[in-house]
């Protein structure tokens, strides 16, 4: 081989190492096992949507993935789990908007979701519904609306926990109704439908999955979804935006991020996977029977969401001098 051909192949070689050299050690999947962490314990909506996610993406990439549930403070500790977890691509977090663009404002957090975290994908979101206990005698939003101007601070309505989507669904519909509901935080969707039933709260901005059954059985009340849209599986309950207050929106929703100093391409990888398994037309309906709307997204594009939902939300907490008591 003469000296032409030597300076030719060592050209060859250095390239080859200069394009390959980093996909190949960022191997996809991980080498490691993959864990989709979720915030919130097994049964509830989260948690049904992730394993749906994960059994697909487990099947698509021939490994597998298993869904952790590292439930607790409204889902900080998930976050915060993952923002310090190892950056190697083997860690996603099925984030949520209170931890992600709500909880920082009104507490003390131990990550920064735009620092500590990276976005990967949109997942899915739904809407909250009004609901109010058949005791309160009321039959739709002006109703009760009316009731709570007549006998001021006298209404309450439960939420998830201070900090959570039904938390500040319910702040943001007191700042545009122009009443003042009193806030009853509870751990978790259970206990707090429960006491909406043993009517010792009147109302409840709920995930549609849980309030249905109850809304079908005439044992609740529902007055307005929270979305700009109708869902399907309640067309005949108006949005809060129909039903007198225009431009209303207050969607919870949940979205893949991963520790914030994994490698671009592995979480361009993952974004890939991901959006992939949300368009597959077998998932998404799937996800539509438990209420869920796929949101799949760029990275980019789930960046400017989250910004836009955290200045949304921050600017409600002010307002409304929102705390975590």
């Amino acid at each position: 081989m003469n000296k032409r051909q030597l300076l030719l192949r060592a050209i060859a070689i250095t390239t080859a190492a200069l394009i390959f050299g980093p996909a190949q050690a960022q191997d996809f999947p991980p080498k490691k096992s993959v864990t989709l962490v979720v915030g919130f314990a097994a049964g509830g909506a989260a948690d049904a949507a992730a394993r749906l996610i994960a059994k697909k993406l487990a099947s698509n990439i021939g490994q597998s993935v298993v869904v952790d549930n590292k439930g607790g403070a409204g889902g900080n500790i998930a976050h915060q789990f993952v923002a310090n977890a190892a950056p190697d691509g083997s860690v996603l977090l099925f984030g949520s908007i209170g931890p992600l663009t709500i909880a920082p404002h009104i507490m003390k957090v131990p990550y920064d979701p735009f620092k500590d975290l990276a976005a990967v994908s949109g997942g899915v979101n739904f809407p909250n519904v009004l609901v109010a206990h058949t005791g309160l005698g009321v039959k739709n939003l002006a109703e009760f609306v009316a009731l709570e101007k007549k006998k001021r601070g006298s209404l309450d309505y439960a939420s998830t926990g201070a900090g959570s989507a039904s938390h500040l669904a319910g702040e943001l519909f007191n700042q545009r109704a122009g009443i003042d509901m009193v806030h009853v935080p509870y751990k978790g969707g259970a206990p707090a439908l429960q006491d909406l039933l043993g009517e010792r709260v009147a109302s409840y901005f709920a995930a549609p999955p849980t309030a249905l059954p109850h809304i079908e059985t005439g044992k609740l009340v529902p007055l307005a979804t929270t979305g700009l849209t109708r869902p399907a599986y309640l067309p005949n309950i108006p949005t809060v935006a129909e039903a007198g207050y225009p431009g209303f929106e207050a969607l919870n929703w949940y979205a893949f991020v991963a520790p914030g100093k994994t490698p671009s391409p592995l979480l361009e990888r993952w974004n890939q996977e991901i959006v992939k398994v949300l368009n597959d037309a077998e998932v998404k309906s799937a996800l539509n029977q438990h209420g869920l709307t796929p949101q799949p997204m760029s990275r980019a594009e789930l960046t400017e969401f989250m910004r836009k939902e955290d200045a949304k939300w921050s600017a409600i907490v002010r307002e409304r001098k929102i705390t975590a008591n």
